[in-house]
């Protein structure tokens, strides 16, 4: 490792650090300027004061965990009780079950969260849409720094072991969703419980903007990827958390590397989206300044990766194509995605997706080959990128109901009829 990585962390926490008085001076001028007792704070210069102070306030803040927010669910028009509820933990991952106040026998739902950066939160939206009609389990993975050393490693293999262990966990007629990144571990561990004829196998397995076969669709991404050998990620990304955290010498892909490279994936939207959070404060448009706090709330909260699990992803996904090619290695033993033959496959994927871009999940269809036509549905969703796939209103309203009605035509409990909306055939791509 550069010796210069080697203390980045360290620059990191000193930077935040000497910023602190540029904090507080700014967290004192909008407080000033927002006071209603205050004259100015009624004027345009008053309101552009606040403005400027909040936005310095927000780009130097480090944010923290999000909470999940989701105290109440709404079922057959009435509100009803939502806890969560830990219902078992792991040194990396803590498997959560949103426990709804009913007594409802409604598909089992183990949602896999990405492991790219974002906390599991980044998924309200989709556990929200979900919870009426789905007895949802989430993986909330842990932040690497604040895991010690002691409770040991975590890779991609350890990814897949832990989420055979969830499926094993929640029993038979369980259904999956992975959701972006763990697309490749899901549909590996899924392949490995077949070849064992594991009793545990998930009764449908749903893969949304996952980069299963990067040589599908390149994107900036993949090109990133294909274009620099492992050694220079170890490089340049990896680092050392300092002893003063909990998971104190750990090596890692730190969050804050990675939020970097989100932003300047696309900069000049974020720039503009904070100018018009300035605007939306000085004209008084508080609906549209709190909608701007809520993502980006979300979308700046960060957690680090072992970097062990960050390398072998990079490996493995991006460079080798393991899956794809059938060479994925799983405990010595091949992953052979032929194997699957009881767990019908959706796959989701969006039209303006320049993460995982059309193509790239579709082609799990291509390696369950052996699993039966009518067993094989595909969604492309018109009109949006990678957020889109399980956030917003296209989720809520189009694409939520089709993942509804595919779980629940392929659930024991259900002997309902597949619904038409979804399309049948991994050929025909939907248009």
């Amino acid at each position: 490792m550069d010796e210069d990585c080697s203390v980045l962390y360290q620059l990191y926490d000193l930077q935040h650090a000497a910023l602190l008085p540029l904090r507080l001076m700014a967290e004192a001028t909008q407080q000033t300027f927002q006071n209603p007792f205050f004259p100015g704070a009624y004027t345009k210069v008053g309101r552009a004061m606040a403005a400027g102070a909040e936005l310095i306030e927000r780009t130097t803040r480090r944010w923290g965990k999000p909470d999940f927010g989701l105290p109440t669910t709404r079922i057959q028009g009435r509100d009803v009780a939502v806890t969560e509820q830990a219902v078992l933990t792991k040194p990396f991952c803590t498997l959560v079950n949103f426990e709804r106040a009913c007594d409802r026998d409604d598909p089992k739902l183990l949602l896999v969260a990405p492991l790219s950066g974002h906390y599991a939160t980044l998924l309200r939206g989709t556990v929200q849409a979900l919870l009426p009609h789905h007895d949802v389990y989430i993986t909330d993975w842990a932040d690497a720094k604040l895991v010690p050393l002691a409770r040991g490693s975590f890779n991609m293999e350890d990814y897949i072991a832990y989420v055979m262990q969830f499926l094993q966990f929640l029993g038979p007629n369980t259904h999956v969703m992975a959701v972006c990144q763990p697309a490749v571990p899901v549909l590996a561990a899924v392949a490995l419980m077949a070849q064992a004829d594991d009793p545990c196998q998930p009764r449908t397995m749903t893969l949304m903007g996952g980069p299963i076969d990067t040589g599908a669709a390149p994107t900036v991404v993949t090109e990133l990827a294909e274009t620099r050998d492992i050694d220079w990620f170890e490089r340049n990304v990896i680092t050392t958390v300092p002893a003063y955290y909990p998971g104190g010498l750990r090596q890692v892909y730190p969050g804050f590397v990675q939020l970097t490279g989100f932003m300047s994936m696309n900069l000049d939207r974020h720039v503009g989206e904070h100018v018009k959070l300035f605007q939306h404060l000085v004209r008084g448009d508080g609906e549209s300044a709190d909608a701007h706090r809520k993502f980006y709330d979300e979308y700046l909260s960060v957690l680090d990766l072992t970097a062990e699990f960050y390398l072998q992803t990079v490996a493995e996904v991006f460079q080798k194509r393991s899956l794809a090619r059938g060479t994925l290695i799983w405990n010595g033993a091949t992953v052979d995605t032929g194997a699957i033959e009881r767990t019908a496959l959706l796959t989701v994927e969006g039209e303006l997706d320049d993460i995982s871009a059309p193509g790239q999940t579709i082609a799990a269809h291509t390696l369950c080959r052996n699993l039966p036509e009518a067993m094989r549905h595909n969604h492309l969703q018109k009109g949006v990128g990678h957020y889109g796939i399980f956030n917003g209103r296209r989720w809520r309203e189009e694409i939520e109901p089709k993942v509804r009605a595919f779980i629940l035509a392929h659930d024991d409990r259900s002997k309902a009829q597949s619904s038409p909306s979804v399309r049948r055939g991994a050929k025909a791509r939907m248009s």
